[in-house]
């Protein structure tokens, strides 16, 4: 496949600020929007339910309503005019480039943007690719997630923007069938995936911003996630990964984000089937929740080693330094003066290495001694434990260093 070569950053960003992730790609003032790119569709929709329409509606995310009689017909990752027209406007992200130039693009590299504008009273067959076409696309941006070149937030910046045209075209098309729920499920981890990457970083006020419209869009395309599970449910039939995407949901209340969505999480769990809520994915995750609030530091850790997944673990991570620093304060406050805490012992507790603890010790104002056999020790009733003020470094967590390789 065709790559593009070229500057990695000054264009492209010049590019984003002009059609943002907020506002999305607006066409010019002299176009009729999206209709001057092809042909009115007249076909049917193609698959869905009869539950379909009042489904894909709850689908705001995409900023489109769906229509019932169109089935896109778009070849490309792109509409050629759009392309064209992109061209002509130097509009091409640094991975659209052919060769490195901004002026020119191809079917093998340009993506179609996501459009908050659109509408489906002007939407043609030809400005909406087929679900085949849709996954060749998702494929295609999975694909850059591996690239060496690029940093991960330059990545993300462009794979973000087109997965939300993804979706689009799905809700526009009224798709909702088993290969949608493919889809979204590789979106979600997508945003997974984005959401620990982008937290590692976060010392960067603009990758901060990433981080956080990231977890709206995650939210989001788990709602609309869970509305294709119900619309394509047979009986008390449990999809194949079901039960680990709505444990994302449940685990996105750890910490300082809590209800993602809204709604208290007893709401919520009313409308899950009984199937899933008896899942071992979802009693892992609710277990972990419970251990949190609780303070069960040691059942927190033990269960997240012997038990997380890779996507939960994905989820867990920002949240894990947090749990961290509610030990040591129950031991720091709890423990007995003349017995200093081994550093060593609290470190597999923590399922941190004893040199990181050492370092996080400090970060919360704790001081370390050591005794006659120069083992460190955590001297308690210390009045200095304060959080520390900002984020927490990033830390590796002991027995699940297979998952953090893969990033």
């Amino acid at each position: 496949m065709e790559g593009g070569n070229g500057n990695r950053g000054s264009s492209f960003y010049q590019s984003r600020r002009g059609h943002g992730r907020g506002r999305g790609h607006r066409f010019p003032s002299n176009q009729s929007k999206v209709s001057s790119f092809g042909e009115r569709g007249t076909s049917s929709s193609t698959s869905g339910s009869s539950a379909s329409n009042s489904v894909l509606s709850n689908r705001q995310e995409e900023d489109a309503q769906p229509s019932s009689n169109i089935v896109g017909t778009c070849p490309y990752m792109c509409p050629e005019r759009e392309r064209i027209q992109r061209e002509k406007l130097r509009d091409l992200a640094v991975f659209e480039r052919l060769n490195g130039n901004p002026r020119k693009s191809s079917p093998a590299l340009a993506v179609k943007k996501f459009c908050r504008t659109i509408s489906t009273k002007y939407v043609q067959a030809s400005d909406l690719r087929p679900i085949v076409v849709l996954e060749d696309t998702l494929n295609y941006l999975w694909s850059l997630l591996e690239s060496k070149e690029h940093s991960f937030e330059e990545v993300h910046d462009f794979v973000f923007d087109r997965t939300r045209s993804i979706r689009q075209d799905i809700t526009m098309q009224n798709i909702v069938n088993s290969k949608a729920i493919y889809l979204y499920e590789r979106m979600v981890k997508f945003h997974v995936v984005s959401h620990y990457n982008l937290w590692r970083s976060m010392s960067d006020p603009n990758t901060a911003s990433m981080h956080h419209l990231n977890l709206e869009q995650l939210t989001k395309t788990l709602t609309s996630l869970f509305n294709l599970y119900e619309a394509n449910r047979n009986s008390n039939h449990v999809h194949e990964n079901e039960a680990e995407f709505h444990s994302l949901y449940v685990l996105l209340h750890l910490g300082s984000y809590s209800q993602p969505m809204g709604e208290p999480l007893s709401v919520w769990f009313r409308r899950v089937s009984t199937p899933v809520l008896k899942s071992k994915e979802m009693c892992f995750a609710r277990r972990i929740l419970r251990s949190s609030q609780l303070g069960n530091y040691k059942d927190f850790f033990c269960t997240t080693a012997a038990q997380a997944t890779y996507l939960q673990f994905c989820i867990m991570m920002p949240y894990i330094n947090e749990v961290r620093a509610l030990a040591l304060s129950c031991i720091n406050f709890g423990g007995y003066k003349l017995h200093p805490y081994p550093l060593l012992d609290l470190s597999k507790h923590l399922m941190i290495k004893e040199s990181d603890l050492e370092s996080f010790c400090h970060s919360c104002g704790l001081e370390i001694c050591t005794d006659e056999s120069g083992n460190k020790l955590l001297p308690t009733k210390q009045t200095t434990f304060s959080h520390p003020k900002g984020r927490f470094q990033s830390y590796s967590f002991l027995g699940l260093q297979e998952y953090e390789s893969q990033f």
